[in-house]
């Protein structure tokens, strides 16, 4: 099938898919969601975003309605029934369906679980990206991967209209995190990337190239680092479940990085080597 949807018990494709007009998540965006992308079928580092997602959950009080494990089968019982290899997974638990009102006090109080797959494509990483940088005017929870994600429509948006692929933003000096990745920085050999506070999302991918940068002997600084220095650095990348390790080279229409090529395709290369052991652990056909 080209694509495939679930909504609380009911299977379909994403377009016949009907959803009612009282769900929470159209009036309060009261929910999370958590999103991933496949190889060969397998949606990568699956257990560790469908972790997040259930973390996130709790962080707002809603107990998402399935089991961890039987959310994680129907996921990959959903990737091998969609007929492309390369896919974006998304699931996304709500406040449930009731009238509206800004408390959630109504009466079933039971949440809602959203899944669907549909054909997408990691980011290639042989390419070069261009990013604007903004102001970050978000609010205090950007820990919590919320469906409020108005902010992250117009600083991409913004990008777009420059010609670019992403917004980082920051709070003054102070670089947090894109619209809808992580930012991070190779300056003398070492990887400095933003600490996991409330101020960005704990990204997967994030974690994923800290460990690797860690097994690779490369020394990884957890601290805040401002707009100058992401300038000066020897070589500035982004990162998330669609981008592995995207290499910037142009930032408010000025250059960057360029200076440490070598290291930045270790860690891609690291960064793919990873991706096809996890597909071949899950799809042994795949060689």
């Amino acid at each position: 099938m080209e694509n495939i949807a679930y909504y609380n018990g009911k299977i379909s494709s994403i377009e016949e898919m009907m959803i009612p007009m009282n769900e929470r998540s159209s009036y309060f965006g009261d929910g999370v969601y958590d999103a991933m992308f496949t190889v060969e079928h397998v949606p990568l580092q699956l257990d560790d975003h469908l972790r997040r997602f259930y973390r996130s959950a709790r962080k707002i009080e809603i107990e998402i309605p399935m089991g961890f494990d039987e959310l994680r089968a129907m996921v990959l019982d959903f990737c091998k029934k969609v007929d492309s290899p390369d896919q974006m997974v998304y699931v996304q638990a709500t406040r449930g369906v009731g009238m509206r009102g800004h408390a959630y006090r109504f009466a079933d109080g039971k949440p809602s679980l959203w899944i669907w797959v549909k054909p997408d494509v990691l980011d290639p990483m042989d390419r070069d990206y261009k990013c604007i940088t903004m102001e970050d005017t978000r609010f205090l929870h950007c820990d919590i991967k919320t469906l409020n994600l108005l902010p992250s429509v117009i600083y991409t948006q913004r990008a777009e209209e420059k010609g670019c692929d992403e917004t980082i933003l920051h709070r003054g000096d102070r670089v947090t995190e894109c619209a809808h990745s992580n930012v991070h920085i190779l300056k003398n050999g070492k990887l400095k990337t933003a600490p996991c506070d409330n101020l960005i999302l704990p990204g997967i991918t994030r974690a994923h190239r800290i460990a690797q940068c860690h097994e690779m002997g490369i020394p990884v600084i957890e601290e805040p680092f401002t707009v100058e220095e992401m300038m000066n650095a020897d070589e500035v990348f982004f990162t998330s479940c669609s981008a592995l390790c995207c290499r910037i080279t142009e930032i408010d229409g000025k250059p960057v990085g360029g200076r440490d090529p070598q290291l930045i395709k270790r860690i891609q290369d690291a960064a793919w080597k990873e991706a096809m052991e996890e597909v071949k652990a899950l799809s042994p056909s795949v060689r």
